[in-house]
């Protein structure tokens, strides 16, 4: 059944743009025998740029698909017993997330969450110093981040405990560290802040230099950049 529901996924695409093309071969057809020369050229210039359009869309669906498969099985991997709607629900909305940030992709989100949730991908996860949700983001921070992003502040539980808002604001604020200090500095002001990474940034002998982060962040750089190269680098049978 599984096998069965990725090969349509996969399928319904490829369908779609040959019923697409089928029907313009006909409409270029049609609109020459019907219109003057000059008529019958706007229209089809018309006519494939509402082909091209269809076909992005039909592309982002298909991105849209590979995405959350891929999110899924991660999720998979390391808490299989979420319920499946909350799962998609998680899944979706980074697949949304990284259409709104251009900096960031499905590979280094879901690197992030599964280091920052100790690898279970709890919504429910607690770090040692107070931080909360998929993302572990401090209340403080993430009081901060709801008023930006317009999401209202009952309690730190109530908003971080909460996956997609964890996943909204936890993204809102990686991607904004990652524009100001690319991504190796960004996931370092992610953990140990900012004024260390810009510390570390400036006075670095190379990229393998670690020494002026904290020791926490020394091995938070690596090890999300690690799951990073790991994701990528994983095949996407959907």
């Amino acid at each position: 059944m599984k096998s069965y529901e990725k090969n349509h996924h996969v399928l319904r695409p490829i369908i779609l743009i040959g019923i697409l093309t089928c029907v313009f071969i006909t409409t270029v057809s049609f609109t020459y025998s019907y219109y003057s020369k000059a008529e019958a050229s706007q229209r089809l210039l018309e006519i494939e740029e509402n082909i091209a359009n269809v076909r992005g869309a039909v592309d982002l669906v298909s991105l849209r698909q590979q995405n959350i498969q891929k999110v899924l099985s991660i999720i998979n991997k390391y808490n299989e017993e979420l319920p499946r709607k909350q799962k998609y629900a998680i899944a979706n909305e980074i697949h949304e997330m990284c259409l709104k940030y251009s900096n960031l992709n499905v590979n280094l989100i879901c690197a992030t969450i599964t280091h920052e949730s100790a690898l279970t991908w709890r919504p429910d996860v607690i770090s040692p110093v107070g931080a909360l949700g998929l993302m572990q983001i401090m209340p403080e921070t993430g009081e901060e981040l709801a008023a930006e992003e317009g999401i209202p502040w009952k309690s730190a539980e109530d908003v971080l405990f909460d996956p997609i808002q964890n996943i909204r604001l936890g993204c809102r604020y990686l991607s904004l560290l990652i524009q100001y200090y690319e991504i190796d500095g960004g996931l370092a002001a992610y953990n140990g802040g900012e004024r260390r990474a810009k510390l570390w940034l400036e006075k670095r002998n190379d990229k393998t230099d670690l020494t002026l982060l904290w020791e926490e962040t020394q091995v938070y750089v690596p090890t999300i950049l690690k799951l990073y190269a790991q994701y990528q680098s994983q095949t996407d049978a959907f």
